[in-house]
């Protein structure tokens, strides 16, 4: 068994007996259970987690239970489009916009596991792991790590060794794996892929570019909440660094975005699974640069996901404000106007800075609900 990824691999299976172990000695996560989960029985729950022999089992019959339960008192629907497709598929790639810090990747798995696959892996930045035990908790619940918080001189080094365990999990372990089209997310809504990313997952093969991508099997993937609970505090964030250019968030600050997206209320969720990439790679032509081949796979899996979108009557609203028109009239009542204006004038009292700029925080949360209308008015789709 390869140990060259130790230190950023999910745990392996005979491995998960010891960390159970260890995540019940650790008063954090004690504490984090009773406040998802308070009338559980933590000595039942011990006991019965430490006859788990496998991460698939953790997934299927604590992590899913959990998330369900979350979703179910934070949303009113979640849904899933094209999971059958991937019946025929395999392993893939899954490469999403980004929009809640936690729930994204594990609404994700739980899906996949509704559809009858097994839960994916999922890429998680090492700033999220502000405790010892959490990055224990997710390593068990499928989870590799993506190293941030290192040098410039480390970070080719880094990324070399991410794209091989990435390529290593498709083709060698056949896992279905998650992974955002940016680092961090996109917090105007603006979804667009990094080429930086497209970059890092071609290291990881021994052949050309477009090969190397695809070997991952790339499915885009459009992630669509009717309503963002950390919108107010990312308009907020917005004016932060507006004002002062050096405006950076703290642990707490990223603490706070983490349980807000967790328990704050979302409306109807939506995960479309889009058309796999790899169609699309071996109709490019051979005679491209390699700069050029990099512009068309970003530029696909974009316009998969904005084609992709959920868009619901909020969207319509948010653009109509924004453009101070009725253009998109038709597709929302008067009932569902009135609904998102007072949802948008109580995400801006939530709003508790110095020098509080409505008009640009306004303005702000208008355009996380806008922009997904946009882009997919952009790309053509029907809606």
């Amino acid at each position: 068994m390869s140990t060259d990824f130790d230190d950023i691999r999910p745990f392996h299976d005979e491995e998960v007996p010891q960390i159970i172990e260890q995540l019940f000695k650790e008063d954090r996560f004690l504490r984090a259970v009773k406040y998802v989960l308070p009338e559980i029985d933590l000595e039942e729950l011990s006991a019965k987690l430490s006859k788990f022999s496998s991460k698939d089992e953790f997934q299927a019959k604590v992590s899913s239970p959990m998330v369900w339960r979350l979703v179910n008192h934070s949303s009113t629907s979640v849904e899933g489009g094209g999971f059958e497709e991937l019946k025929a598929l395999g392993s893939c790639t899954f490469i999403s916009n980004h929009r809640d810090i936690i729930l994204d990747s594990a609404i994700l798995s739980v899906l996949l596991l509704k559809y009858g696959f097994r839960g994916c892996e999922i890429a998680i930045g090492d700033n999220l792991l502000v405790f010892p035990w959490i990055e224990n908790l997710v390593r068990l619940n499928k989870s590799f790590i993506v190293k941030r918080g290192v040098s410039v001189r480390q970070m080719l080094t880094a990324s070399q060794k991410l794209s091989a365990y990435i390529h290593h999990a498709i083709t060698e372990k056949q896992e279905m794996v998650w992974i955002a089209q940016r680092e961090g997310r996109a917090k105007d809504s603006n979804d667009q892929t990094q080429e930086s990313l497209i970059k890092m997952l071609s290291m990881g093969g021994q052949s050309d570019f477009i090969s190397n991508i695809k070997k991952l099997n790339i499915v885009p993937l459009s992630l669509s909440y009717e309503y963002d609970p950390c919108d107010y505090l990312k308009a907020q964030e917005f004016q932060l660094k507006r004002d002062d250019p050096d405006f950076k968030k703290t642990q707490v600050d990223d603490l706070r975005n983490m349980e807000t997206g967790l328990f704050g209320q979302k409306g109807r969720i939506h995960f479309q699974v889009g058309r796999p990439l790899n169609p699309k790679l071996e109709s490019l032509s051979a005679h491209l640069s390699k700069s050029e081949l990099l512009q068309e796979v970003v530029q696909a899996i974009d316009s998969e996901i904005h084609a992709c979108y959920k868009i619901f009557p909020g969207n319509y609203v948010a653009l109509d404000m924004m453009e101070n028109s009725n253009r998109f009239a038709d597709k929302y009542s008067k009932e569902e106007f009135d609904q998102f204006e007072a949802y948008l004038n109580g995400q801006l009292d939530k709003i508790k800075i110095e020098n509080k700029d409505i008009l640009f925080l306004r303005t702000k949360i208008l355009e996380m609900y806008a922009n997904p209308l946009i882009n997919q008015l952009v790309v053509g789709a029907s809606i």
